[in-house]
């Protein structure tokens, strides 16, 4: 008889879905698999009235569960793929990476402006947002929309705006609708407007090096042309030396044998926006992240990131 699966997870109601989800399709792939979940707080879950930016985001909702992996009270921790530091912790990895949904941003709109988009919202409206990334990228296109920042759960986040205290949040489509709430979904945010972010729509597994057991029991679900686009930007953020609170965003597909990848840099203020693109062979997908970032470097990104560091990274 195999061992129990035991799985660390955040416990907000997205996160527990996610988890519930990795462990049924688990449970299919594994006939008679014992498998287990343990949810817990994180230091993003906890911290609710300062901006994501300011807290620091090395592992913002991710640290506690590795920790549990660490210690052996879990085997594996499942995660949105978005928060998962581009550089884990020693003797952790990256097991598996899921089917990716639509990585879109999404505009939820409050009901007054239901006849609106994005690009027609009056003069001053106020767009909810924890996002460094999506701040600067709309601060670029819609200079004329005032934007304030907005924590707590997907739920949470929803309440505020039907309260009349936003006139539109932006969230993620694949949170939506996991969450059954793609009906609130008003339009989806275009790539030429706004990038996503790193690994955005798919789920990371993070499990202990080594671990062949599990390593095997989990990599049914993993699904090669997510994880191939998801490494290249993982790559890409890595090399930039960014994380997941600061103004990077991407978008990637595979056309035939190459992936495709897009990146933008931005300044907090949306006043500096620097945007291209790679290509390469799809089998080496880490390499064309890295290429993208080194031509970015090359455009001034380097100098953005640095006065942005300077801003937002907490006293030490």
């Amino acid at each position: 008889m195999a061992n129990p699966l035991r799985i660390a997870s955040r416990r907000s109601q997205l996160a527990m879905v996610q988890t519930h989800w990795v462990r049924d399709e688990l449970a299919k792939a594994h006939a008679g698999l014992e498998i287990t979940i343990e949810a817990m707080a994180t230091k993003g879950d906890k911290i609710l009235d300062v901006a994501l930016a300011k807290i620091g985001d090395k592992g913002l909702f991710t640290k506690e569960l590795e920790a549990q992996m660490l210690v052996d009270q879990a085997d594996i921790a499942v995660h949105s793929l978005k928060d998962l530091p581009t550089n884990l912790p020693e003797g952790l990895m990256l097991g598996c990476i899921t089917e990716r949904e639509d990585p879109a941003d999404a505009l939820v709109v409050h009901a007054k402006h239901q006849d609106r988009n994005l690009a027609s919202l009056p003069e001053g409206s106020v767009v909810g947002t924890s996002s460094l990334r999506r701040l600067a990228q709309l601060r670029h296109h819609y200079p004329q929309l005032l934007f304030k920042d907005v924590r707590g759960n997907v739920i949470t986040r929803l309440e505020k705006l039907d309260a009349g205290n936003y006139d539109c949040l932006i969230l993620a489509a694949a949170g939506l609708g996991r969450l059954g709430l793609g009906d609130r979904i008003h339009e989806l945010l275009d790539p030429s407007i706004c990038l996503h972010a790193v690994g955005q729509g798919a789920l990371g597994i993070e499990c202990r090096e080594g671990d062949e057991a599990v390593l095997a029991q989990i990599r049914v679900l993993e699904h090669l042309p997510t994880a191939r686009r998801c490494l290249a930007e993982r790559a890409f953020l890595r090399e930039l030396e960014g994380g997941c609170q600061v103004p990077i965003g991407v978008n990637s597909r595979i056309e035939g044998d190459e992936l495709v990848l897009t990146g933008m840099v931005a300044s907090l203020d949306g006043v500096r926006l620097i945007r291209d693109g790679a290509r390469g062979a799809q089998t080496d997908p880490e390499a064309i992240g890295m290429a993208l970032a080194h031509t970015l470097k090359a455009q001034g990104a380097g100098e953005i990131l640095e006065e942005i560091f300077a801003t937002v990274r907490p006293e030490a």
